[in-house]
């Protein structure tokens, strides 16, 4: 699911084709895109574009008469500038929004169609729909450490919550605990004073550098190669691969439809975390350290060439 930094470029690269501009309408692919009844989508038509914002994971496209086009690209959902009366691609297309200068296409791969379009009117409906999560750069420390400590919950959990955090998702928030050397499981009532200090300067200083990097990676185009695993992140999509600060191999915690990783020598004093499916599947032989771990593959490998099988399976 696209995160802050992407939802930023996404926004300030929306906010330079389209503000001040005309919506000249609105076509649809796939009418289940949009969750809402009332404006209908053509009352949106000949308005001119006066802002686009973000609320949460959300962009919001906000048109003159306090009309507002809430695009909510979930896991899959994308967005790509096209010249103007493009097509909508049949396969994974939802709607296109046609400017004169260009069409903005909204698209979704996979078959578990999650994104979603809610057109609203009025600064009452457009607050209905925000979960209220702390912007970091925004808030202070001290409003960050009350929100993190409301619930005693993990603090990967806490900052994933759209209703504690703003924007924060699986990926880096993954990034930003391996920032803090801190565990994903720790319980945030248990967290020090310098640990959360620790914590709120992470967000920041995680975000602010990707927000930068991909800035720099789309100029003045258009982003297109928004995703959640990228080569250059330290532990997010990383698993078996060492970590760049002390060279352990990153682990990970499988769970529903995500998964969460981190380094066990720089967040959790060399603990491995309990995966779920696999430590009760292997109950007593599921390792407890990266020790363990490390020993039981080292000695995996050697019985493997023992047998004559080779690191790519071969004979």
């Amino acid at each position: 699911m696209p995160e802050y930094p992407d939802i930023l470029v996404y926004r300030e690269a929306l906010e330079r084709r389209i503000r001040g501009k005309r919506l000249i309408g609105i076509r649809f692919m796939n009418p289940f895109l949009l969750r809402s009844v009332i404006p209908r989508p053509e009352e949106t038509a000949g308005r001119t574009i006066v802002g686009v914002h973000t609320v949460g994971k959300r962009i919001v496209i906000e048109a003159e008469g306090s009309f507002y086009l809430v695009l909510h690209l979930m896991i899959a959902g994308r967005l790509h500038w096209k010249p103007p009366d493009t097509a909508i691609p049949k396969k994974n297309g939802h709607a296109a929004f046609d400017f004169a200068p260009g069409t903005l296409l909204f698209t979704e791969t996979g078959t578990k169609k999650r994104a979603s379009l809610h057109i609203l009117q009025g600064s009452a409906a457009l607050k209905s729909i925000d979960p209220g999560g702390m912007d970091v750069f925004e808030g202070h420390l001290e409003e960050f450490a009350a929100r993190l400590r409301k619930e005693n919950h993990t603090v990967k959990r806490s900052l994933t919550d759209p209703r504690l955090f703003s924007g924060i998702g699986n990926a880096y928030s993954d990034e930003i605990l391996h920032r803090a050397r801190l565990s994903p499981l720790k319980l945030t009532q248990k967290l020090s004073d310098e640990e959360t200090e620790i914590l709120f300067r992470a967000c920041r200083d995680v975000l602010q550098e990707w927000t930068e990097r991909l800035r720099k990676e789309t100029g003045e185009g258009f982003p297109e190669k928004v995703t959640a695993f990228r080569p250059e992140m330290a532990v997010h999509g990383k698993y078996k691969s060492p970590c760049p600060v002390c060279g352990t191999l990153v682990q990970r915690i499988a769970y529903a439809e995500n998964e969460c990783n981190y380094c066990p020598r720089c967040q959790t004093d060399g603990k491995l975390l309990a995966d779920r499916a696999f430590s009760r599947l292997l109950r007593d032989d599921w390792p407890k350290t990266i020790e363990e771990w490390e020993e039981g593959r080292r000695r995996l490998v050697g019985e493997s060439r023992n047998d004559g099988i080779t690191d790519d399976g071969g004979a």
